[in-house]
């Protein structure tokens, strides 16, 4: 989920496939080979805001556009939501699928402590050292191929509210996590906050990178969530690798996120601005040894927080950065690599969500009920709880799930699921595209709260 909002000085910053996106001939962006350090085809994730829109609104007006430059390109998953219980599980299977498709998937780590400085995408880790609990979790489950990690947005440009001891301590958990990360999966590629050419100088931007563990990384990303033009980034990037070379660390690359400036000058904030348009289309193929990859990171349409809320898609923004932007490259045959060394899946990946928990260990409902559990991960002052609901002997259409939360418990954020109130008994709904649930098949859903979510109790009608 990309949440990240409009950044101070800068525009920064959240289940089913689409068959249609092959049926209608759309072109995917294919890496081949490339001038930097990383080659082969970027992983689309099929369960993408934007991919869900383009499922759920074939007659919308705008679809064929956002389908056929928008939902039909790689672009990161973000994960950004504390949630160290089930994280390993959620990325090992995001992992799995793009192994499977023999494509290398591209991952947003958001969760730093006080990220965002307290802006509109505040959150992240209560505390570093469950910041590293949940960073070694998430390592865990990155598997053994080529990986790319966008490692905390805006965790180095934006300082302002750290004090020096904050900061140190933010540059050793950021060491730290680059460590994990690459123990946890050697072929993993660990990129640092490099914010953009128009924040900090070149020096000070090779300063934090040096102070936060980048001779440990691969290098450093720019321009995520920002318009500024590709040529103006790589600039700043050569400018950043040689100061970086200055200092005695060296071999380090650029990715450069390029999901929202191919367009024209304007308001800074993309919520308000028409003139947006979509960049270059993702590739590793950038024919520049300084640059290994250009990405979507910033998924485009999903909103920067000044008219809407940060992270949320929004198809009339995706539409103008669509319309009138150019056609994607054709589709060229994958490459044809060795087959991952581990088995990949024997079944399709499922098209929605995956269940984080394990399924209840009671048989499910006979005829057409269904059940529902639910598991609580909490700590000081809040929780995040997992739900899975599984169908009955017979497929479901549609499930609604009451929740009982203990007392003193409040909801703040829902996923997966509609929620009809936010404490007490609870209502939560399927959305479209996971209501339909096969006989003796699980979906999930879930939320986070405040205060304790320790015995709430969880019953299913369909």
């Amino acid at each position: 989920m990309a949440i990240l909002s409009a950044r101070r000085r800068s525009a920064a910053i959240s289940v089913a496939a689409v068959a249609g996106l092959a049926a209608a001939g759309v072109g995917l962006a294919v890496g081949g080979a490339s001038a930097g350090t990383v080659s082969g085809s970027l992983y689309r994730d099929p369960s993408s805001a934007v991919v869900r829109w383009v499922a759920a609104n074939p007659g919308d007006s705008r679809a064929a556009v956002i389908r056929d430059k928008i939902a039909s390109q790689p672009q990161a998953r973000w994960y950004a939501n504390f949630n160290p219980s089930t994280i390993q599980s959620e990325v090992s299977s995001f992992i799995g699928a793009a192994n499977a498709a023999q494509q290398i998937p591209v991952l947003s780590v958001y969760e730093i402590t006080n990220r965002d400085c307290g802006g509109a995408s505040a959150g992240g880790a209560p505390d570093l050292n469950q910041y590293q609990t949940w960073v070694s979790n998430f390592a865990r489950g990155l598997g053994n191929q080529t990986v790319l990690i966008i490692l905390e947005t805006d965790s180095l440009a934006l300082q302002t509210c750290l004090s020096t001891s904050e900061l140190n301590a933010r540059n050793q958990a950021l060491t730290t996590a680059t460590q994990t990360i690459k123990s946890g999966n050697p072929n993993a590629k660990v990129y640092l906050d490099g914010g953009h050419s128009t924040w900090n100088s070149a020096n000070d931007t090779a300063n934090r990178l040096r102070a936060a563990g980048v001779q440990y990384a691969d290098g450093f990303f720019t321009n995520v969530s920002n318009f500024n033009p590709t040529s103006s980034e790589a600039n700043f990037g050569r400018a950043v690798i040689s100061a970086l070379n200055g200092m005695g660390i060296s071999g380090k690359r650029q990715v450069i996120d390029t999901s929202r400036n191919g367009g024209a000058a304007g308001d800074w904030c993309a919520d308000d601005n028409t003139d947006r348009r979509i960049g270059q289309y993702p590739t590793t193929n950038t024919g520049d040894a300084n640059i290994d990859a250009y990405l979507w990171v910033k998924p485009p349409g999903e909103a920067d927080g000044c008219r809407y809320t940060a992270g949320s898609f929004q198809p009339d923004l995706a539409f103008s950065l669509a319309n009138g932007a150019p056609n994607p490259p054709p589709t060229t045959a994958p490459p044809t690599t060795n087959p991952p060394t581990t088995a990949p899946p024997t079944t399709a990946p499922p098209t929605t969500a995956p269940p984080t928990t394990a399924p209840p260990t009671t048989p499910p409902p006979a005829g057409n009920g269904c059940s529902a559990s639910v598991a609580i991960n909490q700590w000081n002052g809040g929780f995040t709880a997992s739900v899975n609901v599984t169908a009955g002997s017979a497929s479901i259409n549609g499930w609604t799930v009451t929740i009982a939360l203990p007392s003193g418990a409040a909801i703040t954020g829902t996923w997966n699921a509609q929620a009809s109130g936010t404490s007490g008994t609870v209502r939560f709904t399927n959305v479209g595209y996971n209501g339909q649930v096969g006989a003796g098949q699980t979906t999930n859903f879930g939320f986070q709260g405040t205060g304790t979510g320790q015995g709430a109790t969880a019953t299913c009608a369909a």
